[in-house]
């Protein structure tokens, strides 16, 4: 039974850990704030301005859920000390896989959430926009990227996140020539922003009737999304825009009409395009909304003081200084080049588990 008192100890020393937490997470303000949202919503004419009101209602929420999160381990941990005393009362070690599975799936939330409050960026608890680029290599590449974007969209999954497809254009023979897609989630973009550079790709090409191993890189571009217009400002003799029929194969993701849409923001050179929607109405909505995501980030990344500051020269992408290597042989592993943080189980980052890469990423610039 002496698994039982050592759980006991290790349980004792992460209890400090919620506490610094608990004032990590600032939730006495957080509780405060939502008793004056409240009384908000309770007063006479709050929903007169309905976009005001939601507004009000989702801040709110995000306040809640934030500390149901702490409650909800500060109750996992007081089952888990109950468990043990119960177990060591009854000298029952059948309980012991349970209290190890429990205790596990405990101390990665608990990192997790404690990782949630170094996200202290200007945007970090907004939304993220994602664009992913093939490098050069032509459909191998264009292959590669497109096995990024669902490994993106695999992760925003599994985090009870949803995604909306911006933008996409069909590679030549397989994969992507470029996709955008919209992350939604509490602190999407203060998590993905990690994500932001080129990934390296090295496997036996399923294109090569050699069997020869290629290397390929894709660049993924993190951006939050901006909500109100005003914080981003997009003026008309700034914007240069082209309308142009959508090319690919068609199907769901590409409408084949003349309403595809593509900006160029004059001052930085920067170029967004949307041919997803059937209108050119939201086609040129999606673009602004991208177009302002770019410009917060390279502001926020460059620490600059306006937009008007943006050089385009900034936006250029070196392929040749990969963040992550992802290797399919002769080995497999993928690995981050900033932190050192790696994994072997490359199906699984495949599929979305890459909140190691994330959470290193986050513990290094804490």
């Amino acid at each position: 039974m002496i698994e039982f008192e050592e759980y006991k100890v290790k349980l004792n020393g992460l209890k400090p850990q919620l506490e610094t937490l608990k004032e990590g997470m600032k939730l006495a303000a957080a509780r405060e704030e939502i008793r004056e949202l409240e009384a908000r919503t309770a007063a006479d004419g709050f929903w007169n301005d309905a976009a005001a009101a939601t507004k009000v209602q989702q801040q709110m929420k995000r306040l809640q859920d934030k500390c149901e999160t702490y409650d909800r381990l500060v109750k996992q941990w007081d089952d888990l000390y109950t468990l043990c005393d119960m177990a060591l009362e009854e000298n029952d070690e059948s309980l012991l896989p349970e209290l190890v599975e429990d205790f596990d799936k405990f101390s990665e939330k608990l990192e997790s959430v404690r990782l949630s409050t170094l996200l202290t960026g200007e945007y970090d608890s907004n939304n993220a926009i994602l664009t992913l680029h093939p490098g050069a290599g032509g459909t191998e590449a264009q292959d590669w990227a497109s096995m990024l974007y669902r490994m993106y969209t695999r992760w925003a999954e599994r985090h009870g996140f949803k995604y909306t497809l911006m933008d996409w254009q069909d590679g030549d023979e397989a994969g992507i020539k470029s996709a955008s897609i919209k992350i939604e989630g509490e602190n999407a973009y203060g998590y993905l922003k990690s994500e932001h550079g080129v990934h390296r790709l090295v496997r036996i090409s399923p294109f090569d009737a050699s069997g020869r191993r290629q290397t390929s890189f894709a660049a993924v571009e993190v951006m939050p999304e901006i909500t109100d217009t005003n914080e981003i400002e997009l003026r008309d003799e700034d914007i240069k825009m082209d309308v142009f029929r959508s090319s690919g194969a068609g199907g769901q993701k590409v409408n084949k009409t003349s309403s595809a849409v593509r900006l160029t923001h004059i001052p930085t050179g920067i170029v967004v395009s949307s041919q997803v929607e059937r209108s050119h109405f939201q086609n040129l909505e999606n673009c602004k909304e991208m177009l302002r995501a770019k410009l917060a980030e390279i502001k926020e990344r460059e620490h600059l003081e306006k937009i008007s500051d943006i050089k385009g020269v900034q936006m250029k992408i070196d392929f040749g200084s990969a963040i992550r290597s992802y290797v399919f042989m002769p080995y497999t592993l993928a690995k981050d080049n900033r932190t050192g943080f790696e994994n072997g189980n490359i199906n699984n980052v495949m599929d979305g588990d890459i909140d190691g890469f994330i959470n290193a990423y986050l513990s290094l610039k804490a």
